[in-house]
């Protein structure tokens, strides 16, 4: 070798081996810093996307797990023209048990949440008749969900959610529904963060759809391998100078879309003339909190799932009746917490209930009183009052209701004979002079008549508004399992999952029974939505691995 080209490669190994090192080194940190859902996505770059339906909480909550948890791209169709669904409705707040913003030391620790929503599911889950496979079917789900249930508020709390207030609600043995300090609803607080979240962190995988309504599974030897949806483009043909005489033309075009589903659609409280008549034709003419859109889950049927608990529909005690338009049949919803941070319920200025009692039992109790034929609808005329200190610890909720009218303001010596004599009553019960003849021992905020122990003061300001029941829960849905899969068994027969499906909110059925606590809609949407993301993006991935 001569004497030049050794002292070439001399300087070769001086120059280049250092900047080849660099380079490496450099490239490692950047894949590093991409984190894991990124590797994932580079590492099967035929991985099909995750296909959530629907954008309430439950679909947010599936699409956001399944980016973490390494999804090459999710998809998220809605029907509706805009996502939040019923969840951005939410007004109570979610639960969870136990968490750092529960007041241990006020109210020890609390353990008793399953046993609070084992004993709300009622006959579905403790009458005799009750198979044993479909009791431990039931709890196990119920386990999930309480179980879960202050990981969830973490979760929440991490991306940026106010959740430090925590109201007791009817139903519920100690303080667990919790919701933010400030004016935005817990709902709508929720939806928007994780919006904004999934559009942040993940906009070059995350597409939302709106005005896509899925029309069909598509199955592969009974595996979902995708869905058909529709969408609906409308064209105006200018024809004239006249603006009013252009012609509009709607276009609809069917599309495909492949890979794992996980359906988030809710239920079928809004549903009135088709499967609410269906089920529970007892209940029709009853307004309700939900749009009026049709139910999802012949969907679901059609691909090979059971459905169960079908007839089990939640009335909510306490829709407002806009004074403005007392026929309206979608309503607002008297929040939960109104009652949990005090507030009475009167009929002819009489309370004649436990207002922290299961919603199923305010309601009984309401529809006991004679009702009235409005507009078309069957509703009942109940006041809701709430003191100061009730309205001062809702005060993001009753800013909204005076603002629309559902809520008035009054002062006390304003008010019938009748009515201030029950707060007279009320205020003596609070102080703990009387025990209250209904049973109540949870007051919340009511501070009205505390002071001096003389009863309500005069001048003092109540906010009052009329309130009937409503549909709004529907607890039926498609037979799932702890891992969100949706089966083509009946609830305690031996699973039979179908592969390539996941289902979590209101769709599903089999977690609350007879009755749903309130707080607990919020979190299943949370608790399963993330399971059922996780589960759809591994499959996903796995897809991508055998090509």
């Amino acid at each position: 070798m001569t004497r030049r080209r050794i002292l070439s490669i001399v300087f070769l190994s001086i120059v280049l081996i250092p900047i080849t090192a660099i380079l490496y080194h450099r490239l490692v940190a950047a894949i590093s810093s991409l984190g894991k859902s990124s590797i994932a996505h580079m590492a099967t770059p035929s991985s099909p996307p995750v296909i959530v339906v629907g954008a309430g909480l439950a679909g947010l909550s599936a699409a956001y797990s399944a980016l973490q948890a390494g999804a090459p791209a999710v998809r998220l169709l809605e029907r509706a023209p805009k996502p939040g669904g019923n969840s951005i409705k939410a007004s109570s707040g979610i639960n969870g048990a136990p968490t750092r913003f529960q007041n241990a030391a006020k109210h020890g620790v609390d353990e008793s949440f399953w046993d609070d929503t084992v004993r709300s599911a009622g006959t579905r889950l403790h009458a005799s008749s009750v198979a044993e496979a479909v009791r431990s079917h039931r709890q196990g789900l119920i386990s999930t969900l309480t179980g879960r249930s202050a990981s969830a508020i973490d979760f929440l709390v991490d991306l940026g959610v106010d959740l430090s207030v925590v109201a007791q609600l009817g139903g519920h043995s100690k303080p667990r529904t919790h919701r933010g300090a400030g004016k935005t609803p817990p709902g709508a607080a929720i939806i928007t963060t994780l919006l904004n979240k999934l559009k942040e962190q993940h906009a070059d995988r995350f597409e939302l759809l709106t005005g896509a309504e899925v029309t069909k599974l598509i199955t592969e030897e009974e595996r979902v391998t995708g869905v058909e949806y529709r969408t609906t483009t409308a064209t105006t043909t200018t024809t004239t100078t006249d603006a009013a005489a252009n012609a509009t033309t709607t276009t609809t075009t069917t599309h495909t879309l492949h890979g794992p589903v996980v359906f988030t659609t809710g239920g079928f409280g809004g549903d009135t003339h088709g499967l609410l008549a269906k089920y529970r034709p007892d209940l029709a003419g009853l307004p309700s909190t939900n749009d009026p859109r049709p139910g999802a889950h012949s969907l679901l049927s059609a691909a090979g799932a059971r459905l169960v608990d079908m007839e089990s529909v939640q009335i909510h005690p306490t829709g407002f009746v806009d004074p403005a338009s007392p026929g309206a049949r979608v309503k607002f919803l008297a929040a939960e917490l109104l009652r949990g941070e005090g507030g009475v319920l009167l009929h002819k200025g009489k309370r004649f209930v436990n207002e922290l009692e299961t919603r199923e039992r305010v309601s009984e109790e309401v529809m006991k009183l004679p009702s009235l034929e409005e507009g078309g609808l069957r509703q009942w005329d109940v006041q809701m009052v709430l003191d100061p200190g009730a309205a001062e610890a809702a005060a993001g909720h009753v800013g909204f209701y005076l603002w629309k009218g559902l809520l008035r303001k009054t002062k006390v010596k304003d008010l019938d004979e009748t009515t201030r004599q029950t707060l007279l009553e009320y205020a003596a019960v609070v102080r703990g002079e009387t025990k209250d003849p209904f049973g109540r021992v949870a007051f919340g905020r009511w501070k009205l008549g505390l002071e001096g122990g003389t009863g309500p003061e005069e001048d003092a300001e109540v906010c009052i508004g009329r309130v009937t029941p409503i549909v709004h829960f529907t607890m039926g849905g498609a037979v799932f399992n702890e891992r969100a899969q949706v089966l083509a068994s009946e609830m305690g027969d031996e699973e039979k999952p179908i592969p390539g499906l996941w289902a979590a909110g209101e769709i599903t059925g089999g977690i609350h029974g007879d009755n749903r606590l309130g707080g607990s809609s919020l979190l299943e949407c949370v608790v399963f939505g993330r399971i059922a993301g996780e589960q759809a993006a591994n499959a996903a991935l796995e897809r991508g691995k055998l090509g």
